[in-house]
């Protein structure tokens, strides 16, 4: 990530379901075109890109040192597994068309790999 592209900071968010109990923290962050958010939901860390109307997501366990699958869409089929952060993350720019080094990843999804 570079910080010479970063427009902002992270906003963390917590979602809630309605039933009290928080679903988990959301994080953004942009950089020029590229927007970031980072989400726990469904058993997942997600981190999700959307530049131009395209989306590559970044996916990991909840539990941690797992590998990380790369998807066109939160919900869409795995396209490749990696254990490197770094690797996901070129994955994701080739996807979307940018240089992976200027993909803004919030603060709380730095440490997704194992």
């Amino acid at each position: 990530m570079s910080d010479e592209a970063d427009t902002g900071r992270d906003e963390t968010h917590i979602e809630s379901d309605g039933s009290g109990e928080s679903e988990g923290a959301e994080a953004e962050r942009t950089a020029g075109d590229v927007h970031a958010t980072y989400t726990e939901a469904g058993g997942e860390r997600r981190l999700r890109f959307e530049r131009d109307g395209g989306t590559a997501v970044v996916a990991q366990n909840i539990e941690g040192y797992a590998m990380l699958y790369v998807r066109p869409a939160v919900d869409g089929d795995e396209l490749e597994r990696y254990y490197g952060f770094d690797m996901a993350l070129d994955h994701a720019g080739e996807l979307l068309g940018v240089d992976p080094h200027e993909l803004p990843v919030p603060e709380a999804a730095a440490d997704m790999g194992m």
